[in-house]
């Protein structure tokens, strides 16, 4: 018996999985047990930016690894100390707070936004997200936890929720009012289909963000940290400067990390022990976040990913002018979606057997997240084979 028919006895069955053993990677690749190869466009759902088996961040890893691998939160870890400065320093924050994954992230801001607007009415509770997005699949941890003392400060302990249509102004501003403590927002909606924002849209937020007095939180766990190409965080592209946003995926290169980047106004808002994690922040993961921002900074790692970047598009334009199965292309950079209604989930089957690894999401958009540091090569073998299964759809 293999280990994925031992994954469907063992493991409580919560994901759809793809009968594929995969036993090694390296860069773009994976190889299964039988030592088929195949060119990965999920990489890890947006998490391997610089694919598998990167030999430099793997040595940064070993290296804190030789050092410690945890300490409490009661000590500064400098690895997490200086995770902590470059993301200041490369954004809009004051401070940061790190966590094990973008769901917590995403917890953790509602909790610091909740706060801050209790702190200006009691009421002011109300959090407003979009219909199609995609921020996690937690139920509010704070809720289960029977500690009234860590409460207090939050009752209710959940905000109220409300939802608009994504980039319908006339619907956000229906449901807007003086208790709307806060709008969680994704630049690029990717598990709805890689949607978007309208710069229409984002200007007339900001209007109502002055007359109401809410804090706009931006969930870069998918597009974040230049899966865009072009920008380190996607909400660059919109014109958003925001007061808070959340980040994980990319960020541990792999190893489980997520962070709240904070702006100066909200910086005060939790007292010690208002929040917390225990392996959050981990010094190893850190580590990794170093190597991975150090270089998603740097001018040359900028170029030759914005250079690919529109290399892979112009490809796909090509392709959309050639085969109508490609009804739309959306997206930006290494964040890519293809409207391909029935097609969608055919081309990821015939992919699989041509030895590609490609997603679908909103059930007709193929997803193409590869590493960042994808070449030209690369792009060249995964438009040749997906060339090949359009034409065998006519």
């Amino acid at each position: 018996m293999g280990f994925y028919e031992e994954d469907k006895k063992y493991i409580l069955n919560t994901y759809k999985r793809i009968p594929v053993e995969i036993v090694k990677g390296e860069g773009a690749y994976v190889w299964d047990a039988q030592g088929k190869k195949y060119l990965d466009f999920f990489s890890g759902i947006a998490v391997l930016h610089l694919g598998h088996n990167h030999k430099e961040l793997n040595a940064k890893i070993k290296e804190q690894i030789d050092k410690y691998m945890h300490l409490s939160n009661y000590f500064a870890s400098e690895p997490v100390v200086s995770l902590a400065k470059k993301l200041v320093e490369n954004s809009f924050a004051k401070k940061v707070f790190f966590a094990n994954s973008g769901t917590e992230a995403n917890e953790g801001a509602l909790k610091l936004a909740v706060k801050w607007g209790k702190e200006i009415n009691g009421n002011k509770v109300e959090v407003l997200s979009a219909l199609n997005g995609f921020h996690g699949r937690t139920t509010g941890a704070l809720a289960l936890t029977g500690q009234p003392e860590k409460q207090v400060a939050f009752s209710s302990i959940l905000p109220k929720f409300k939802h608009f249509v994504y980039n319908d102004i006339e619907n956000l501003k229906s449901l807007i009012n003086e208790n709307t403590c806060a709008i969680f927002l994704e630049a690029i909606q990717g598990e709805g289909g890689i949607v978007e924002l309208d710069k229409d849209f984002v200007q007339e937020l900001l209007k109502l963000q002055k007359e109401y007095n809410f804090l706009i939180i931006m969930d870069e766990i998918q597009a974040g940290l230049r899966r865009t190409a072009f920008e380190l965080f996607a909400f660059e592209a919109y014109g958003i400067t925001p007061d808070i946003a959340t980040l994980a995926k990319g960020i541990g290169g792999g190893l489980p990390l997520g962070a709240i980047l904070v702006s100066e106004k909200l910086e005060n808002v939790f007292s010690p022990g208002d929040h917390g994690t225990t392996f959050g922040g981990n010094p190893v993961a850190c580590a990794a976040g170093n190597y991975i921002l150090e270089l998603i900074t740097s001018s040359d790692f900028i170029s030759k990913v914005e250079d690919n970047a529109r290399y892979l598009r112009e490809q796909l334009n090509e392709l959309k002018d050639k085969y109508k199965i490609i009804e739309d292309i959306r997206g930006r950079g290494f964040i890519l979606g293809l409207e391909m209604g029935e097609y969608a989930e055919k081309t990821r089957v015939e992919a699989l057997e041509k030895g590609m690894l490609l997603n679908v999401t909103a059930k007709s958009v193929l997803r193409l997240i590869p590493k960042i540091d994808i070449n030209k090569e690369e792009i060249d073998e995964f438009i040749n084979k997906f060339e090949e299964i359009l034409i065998s759809f006519k």
